[in-house]
């Protein structure tokens, strides 16, 4: 053989190497139609994050079912860092009797509106959610498991009628990777989005008279309380705008982050997923305050869980409920909120009456 041809050999062998360490990298990125499934569900594209001394992408942490810390509507009595546990003040899970007044009184008055904001009979009570990405795909499966021909617009699904009750339309306001700063910094942009969607259901702003309220701050890095306090301070303002927005809005419920122990991006990890569950909490003592303010706000389902640790009530979290990069919900995550969401709208004091 002569050296050309040798040295032909030796090229042609290099590009074929190169072609399959090309492809199995590919693959093991989470290329064709799984990772386009995920961009299209708006989660985005699957982790690259890479190990420590390696170049091959990784998933989630698996290996990390527990960070050692109690639910808040486990710890009642005791503290975290100080700080007492429970879902509303004195360590209580359930709201005040003089509160639990104002909403039930909140919720009398919910009644289904023309798109003019008129009572009418032939129209509609909006359920509206507002948030970020994992907002969207945790309430796209309350869409998907509770409402009759769901409505897309574009890649996302952004309504649906419940199936239950026709007159109750679910609106998904959440959009991706609008975290509650960057909502705030563009509140026009956001409610512009927001009303797009509205608009897409066949519904008004006029309509709007529920909120569910799921947002955090991307790539926090505080301690805590600080954390947790920027985010009460967040949550408090989006309350407001959403009330100078929605006319008729009386009921707004708010959920805090789940578990995020598996996270391998800085979006919102632990511990602050966890910390999130306090903002929640300091945003409605201060509402309790005041309990005829428009709108009544109070706790959504409260869905942290120490990883595969059960709450009482056998909640748990484990590694195949998230995507690969730990913080957004896979499908089976998803739905596990979705259904936490359609028994808390079926069975709440506040909600049963018109949902």
């Amino acid at each position: 053989m002569t050296s050309i041809a040798r040295h032909r050999r030796s090229i042609l062998a290099a590009l074929l190497v190169a072609l399959v360490v090309a492809l199995a990298g590919y693959a093991g990125a989470g290329g064709g139609p799984a990772a386009a499934r995920a961009a299209a569900s708006g989660a985005g594209p699957p982790s690259t994050s890479t190990a420590s001394g390696g170049g091959r992408p990784r998933g989630p942490d698996c290996a990390r079912t527990s960070i050692g810390k109690t639910p808040l509507t486990v710890l009642g009595t005791g503290t975290y860092q100080g700080f007492q546990g429970g879902l509303y003040p004195g360590a209580s899970n359930a709201p005040s009797r003089r509160y639990l007044d104002a909403g039930l009184a909140a919720a009398a008055r919910v009644t289904p509106l023309g798109s003019n904001g008129q009572p009418s009979r032939s129209g509609r009570v909006v359920l509206l959610s507002i948030g970020m990405s994992n907002a969207y795909l945790e309430f796209r499966s309350l869409i998907q498991l509770a409402s009759r021909h769901p409505v897309a617009a574009g890649k996302y699904v952004v309504a649906g009628t419940l199936t239950q009750n026709p007159r109750v339309e679910l609106v998904n306001g959440a959009t991706p990777k609008w975290d509650a700063p960057k909502i705030l910094s563009n509140q026009s942009q956001y409610l512009g989005i927001v009303d797009a969607d509205l608009a897409a259901a066949g519904m008004t702003g006029r309509q709007v008279q529920a909120v569910w309220l799921y947002d955090a701050i991307g790539n926090e890095s505080q301690p805590f309380p600080v954390d947790a306090r920027q985010l009460r301070a967040d949550l408090t303002a989006m309350i407001a705008m959403l009330t100078a927005h929605f006319p008729n809005l009386r009921l707004v419920y708010v959920s805090s982050r789940e578990y995020a122990g598996y996270a391998v991006s800085k979006t919102n990890p632990e511990p602050y997923a966890y910390d999130s569950g306090f903002s929640v909490k300091w945003t409605i003592a201060r509402r309790m305050a005041h309990p005829r303010l428009r709108p009544w706000v109070a706790w959504g389902p409260y869905t942290w869980a120490d990883g595969t640790t059960p709450r009482p009530d056998g909640l748990i979290w484990t590694c195949s409920d998230f995507e690969p990069d730990g913080t957004h919900p896979s499908a089976q995550g998803a739905d596990k909120i979705g259904s936490m969401l359609l028994h808390f709208f079926t069975t709440n004091r506040t909600t049963r009456s018109w949902f």
